[in-house]
């Protein structure tokens, strides 16, 4: 569900009176860190910024949020760095900053017999809604895999209907990408058993295949209680449309970088905020307001 599109009036900056202004942040899943990392940060935009309404939106996540941005449906969204390889998600957008990194979740039932991804072949997977980076970042794998969609039975949920259907017994697998802990998978380990699959092995091929933001992530024991695996890890950046005004852009990454301690306490994936870190948002350009923010803080 998407909350109701909203025009909103920018105008920022010192020198100029302020007026009510409405700052959309497309995230993804209630479930999921998109979302509680968003949240988090629209109140403190709402608490620092005269003047600013900042609102969180539901979407499937990274796709949408994209074209949402591009659109003009929303001024701020998270998305995976692997879907902006394509040119097609990246004209006229740039980036505020690298907020953390994604682990792709391979979870299967703990005596399913899946070992492997192509253990998969035949049985009842969830590939992520459509719209989602898990989705691209699922397909990819399976295609490398050699298992296209006529060799499984597909089924693409989100993440809390995915959790859903494993626990009911009415797939076998799913996937998800998202920033540890993913609070619905901690609560299913919980209440099911469950497994994760290592996918560390895939990573060079990703990488070599689609694009280098791939890197190989850990996934220890202290997460989930479940024994550790290796898998694929995929960076996040907020994203902006270059018509985004300087000042707002520069407001709004002051206050991630400024605040990412009380973003920390809102989901633990926000703790590996850092300014040195948040630069590197290839193949996305910083906009022109990020990066007088973060050349001001050298200084």
């Amino acid at each position: 569900m998407l909350a109701g599109a909203v025009t909103p009036v920018v105008v920022w900056g010192a020198d100029h009176a302020v007026r009510p202004t409405v700052i959309r942040i497309a995230t993804g899943s209630p479930a999921a860190v998109y979302y509680k990392y968003g949240q988090a940060y629209a109140d403190i935009i709402n608490r620092e910024l005269r003047g600013v309404h900042a609102t969180v939106l539901v979407t499937t996540a990274s796709v949408t949020n994209v074209q949402m941005v591009r659109d003009g449906q929303a001024e701020v969204g998270f998305a995976q760095a692997d879907i902006l390889s394509d040119d097609l998600y990246t004209d006229g957008l740039a980036a505020l900053a690298r907020v953390y990194d994604d682990q792709l979740h391979l979870v299967v039932g703990a005596t399913s017999g899946i070992s492997t991804v192509q253990d998969l072949a035949g049985r009842r997977v969830s590939t992520g809604a459509p719209g989602s980076g898990t989705f691209i970042t699922a397909e990819r794998l399976l295609r490398l895999a050699g298992l296209g969609s006529d060799r499984f039975q597909e089924r693409r949920l989100g993440l809390d209907e995915s959790v859903a259907a494993l626990r009911a017994g009415e797939i076998d697998a799913f996937f998800f990408s998202g920033g540890l802990p993913v609070g619905a998978i901690a609560q299913l380990a919980e209440e099911s058993a469950i497994r994760l699959v290592d996918l560390g092995t895939w990573v060079s091929q990703m990488r070599q295949a689609y694009t280098d933001v791939y890197g190989e992530r850990a996934v220890p024991r202290s997460v989930y209680g479940l024994p550790p695996i290796s898998t694929i890890g995929d960076p996040n950046y907020l994203v902006v449309s270059l018509r985004l005004p300087e000042d707002v852009a520069y407001d709004l990454t002051r206050i991630l970088i400024q605040h990412r301690g009380e973003l920390g306490r809102a989901h633990p994936a926000a703790e590996w905020l850092d300014s040195r870190t948040a630069i590197h948002t290839v193949p996305l350009d910083l906009h022109p307001g990020a990066v007088r923010f973060y050349r001001d803080a050298k200084n």
